[in-house]
């Protein structure tokens, strides 16, 4: 048996407490894994019920009230962005996670676009949410992302059963500086985006080309007819403000969730006996 205070022995019970620590470590992750998934499932709920304006103060929900809440009115539903349709069911994996499929070069493909979202790459199928009341439409929720001045910003936009009329903006992830670019977390800056037109009045949504987007953040306050489609830019966050201006457009252009908007609007023009909205 060495001394205690050998250099042997200070290894062993070195050894014996990485184990230890390592073991308990690994235990205290699988115990919490399952509280943990929760925690992300309530926060994605909670940042689409805010866009959607389903609660005056969805804050203060408790985790109970969000996810009845958001079973009750809110139907996710998996799409392929670039066909504009609707992932079959019997294709659709409850656990699909877009941010994941975007890092795998099988589930995703290049940015190319003329707005620069700072992405290389975006997922082929994301989740988009829809706002029903019965077989109604109301709102249609979908995730938006794209790169500020220090991280990539991901929120959610929801858009009214017109199809062109902003709801609600959110962002719920972003590492941009507190006071400047953070200030896309203000609620009175993203008041302003309330009944903001995403594209051109007068022209019909299906027919709608990426130059009619005019939704989007403007160098200093807008003025004229474009005060229907834009917001002022977040003062000292020029950057995070065009990047919020490119992502906006990127995601409601054709590269983006404009071939699903196009078809939704046919379809609820056919239901209504109408085609312009």
């Amino acid at each position: 048996m060495p001394p205690r205070d050998s250099i042997a022995n200070t290894f062993m019970v070195s050894m014996i407490l990485c184990v230890v620590c390592s073991l308990l470590v690994s235990s205290a992750a699988v115990i919490l894994k399952p509280m943990q998934d929760r925690n992300k499932l309530l926060d994605r709920q909670l940042n689409i019920i805010e866009a959607a304006g389903l609660s005056e103060e969805p804050r203060k929900l408790s985790g109970q009230e969000i996810e009845e809440l958001f079973q009750s009115r809110v139907t996710p539903r998996l799409l392929d962005i670039d066909t504009g349709e609707y992932v079959p069911e019997s294709e659709v994996d409850e656990a699909f996670d877009p941010r994941k499929a975007a890092k795998d070069l099988e589930r995703s493909q290049e940015v190319e676009s003329a707005y620069d979202i700072g992405q290389l790459r975006r997922e082929k199928r994301t989740w988009v949410y829809l706002v029903q009341d019965g077989e109604q439409l109301e709102q249609v929720i979908v995730p938006v992302y794209g790169m500020g001045l220090w991280s990539t910003l991901y929120g959610y936009v929801a858009i009214d059963s017109d199809l062109r009329t902003i709801q609600g903006l959110t962002y719920y992830e972003h590492g941009e500086t507190p006071g400047l670019g953070g200030e896309v977390e203000n609620p009175a800056w993203k008041a302003k985006w309330i009944g903001k037109k995403i594209w051109e009045e007068g022209v019909a949504v299906p027919d709608v080309k990426n130059e009619n987007i005019l939704v989007g953040v403007a160098k200093g306050a807008p003025v004229g007819d474009l005060a229907k489609y834009q917001v002022d830019g977040l003062s000292g966050a020029t950057i995070t403000s065009r990047g919020v201006d490119s992502m906006l457009k990127y995601w409601f252009s054709d590269d983006g969730f404009g071939p699903y908007l196009k078809k939704l609007a046919s379809q609820q023009g056919a239901s209504d006996g109408s085609t312009n909205r």
